[in-house]
């Protein structure tokens, strides 16, 4: 066997020797097992209520989950319930995360701005009653790359529901954002501070902000992954999502490229989309580059008059609109929405509902 392949080797038992499933039962254990873990450390948590509260750093391939999935913990209170700072290939499932006072799961890079975290997965987790006001997440995520959040449900937050800084290639797949009142809700999903080729797909949105979905953002320079990008998010896609009611179903905010494909809009409050452009340092690309497609959109006139609110320092004129399907329930005739640009084959006055 020769030297390197002998290193390698070497290197493989050492990792399963570190390597250890632990069966956690309450919070003494708990506790007793984070100032322990090691890389590839699989911690199953039996149901029952926990205190949260968790910070765990450099750790990789960690896995936390239900020991039973049918009976999830619960990790009650505290500012943040767990802030996992730097662990690539880290995994969380089947897990309750409720009433903190600031987050309710951070993920983020340890503020090393130049090196993304890999290969995070959030499965399952439920999420609820966050802030209540002011900028407070159900989900922070900031510097990752790989993400993947499949079937989590956040119920009332006072800033974001999830939040992206700086994040990539990463998916968020039948998830649900419900808005509850007495919290602020700023926006659903937030993709921002340099985000790029997120896909949000299959999730289902009530009440759930100002801004459901919030493509794009305001953030400072400083904070931007990477540095020095010059939009605030782009090539992003969003499909097959449902989005009622909130003030609009979707704003599109410094983002250069994107496309809202095969969406359902029920019943926004004021405006159908906006278009803005909120950070305008130089050199910053407008808004602009956003196919609007195979869309069904149910809408009052008594409640939208402007269809698309168009601010400042914008370039509405590259957003395409084509084959989208849009219905005033109130006054059929009235269907044919005000765009920035001719929309190419949209139906308008007929209820998408009736297949």
């Amino acid at each position: 066997m020769n030297r390197s392949l002998l290193r390698l080797c070497c290197l493989l038992v050492g990792t399963a020797i570190q390597a250890e499933t632990l069966t956690i039962h309450d919070d003494a254990e708990l506790q007793a097992a984070i100032r322990q873990l090691k890389n590839g450390t699989v911690l199953k948590i039996a149901s029952g209520v926990y205190r949260a509260g968790h910070h765990v750093s450099g750790i990789e391939n960690l896995t936390i989950e239900a020991a039973d999935p049918n009976h999830p913990p619960t990790f009650q209170g505290s500012s943040t319930g767990w802030q996992f700072s730097r662990c690539p290939q880290l995994t969380l499932r089947h897990l309750k995360i409720t009433g903190q006072t600031l987050n309710g799961l951070n993920l983020d890079d340890g503020s090393d701005l130049k090196n993304l975290v890999p290969n995070i997965t959030i499965e399952h987790v439920e999420i609820s009653d966050i802030g209540p006001t002011g900028n407070h997440d159900g989900i922070k995520c900031s510097g990752l790359t790989g993400l993947t959040l499949r079937a989590c449900t956040i119920t009332g937050w006072g800033g974001q529901g999830i939040d992206f800084v700086g994040c990539h290639q990463s998916l968020i797949t039948g998830c649900r954002l419900i808005g509850k009142d007495g919290f602020s809700a700023s926006a659903g999903i937030q993709l921002k501070g340099g985000t790029s080729h997120v896909t949000v797909e299959k999730c289902y949105f009530k009440n759930a902000g100002q801004r459901p979905l919030n493509v794009g953002g305001s953030t400072g320079l400083a904070y931007f992954r990477p540095q020095g990008a010059l939009h605030e998010a782009q090539n992003i896609i969003l499909r097959d999502n449902i989005i009622e009611g909130s003030p609009c179903a979707a704003a599109f905010v410094g983002v250069d490229g994107a496309e809202f494909t095969a969406n359902t809009i029920l019943f926004p409050e004021k405006w159908i989309f906006r278009i803005l452009q909120e950070t305008q340092e130089a050199g910053f690309a407008p808004c602009r580059n956003v196919l609007v497609k195979d869309n069904r959109i149910c809408f009052r006139r008594a409640q939208v008059q402007t269809d698309i609110n168009i601010g400042s320092h914008t370039a509405a004129e590259t957003f395409r609109f084509e084959t989208n399907h849009w219905f005033a329930e109130d006054q059929p005739q009235a269907s044919q929405p005000k765009l920035p640009t001719p929309e190419k084959d949209g139906i308008y006055g007929r209820d998408p509902r009736q297949g």
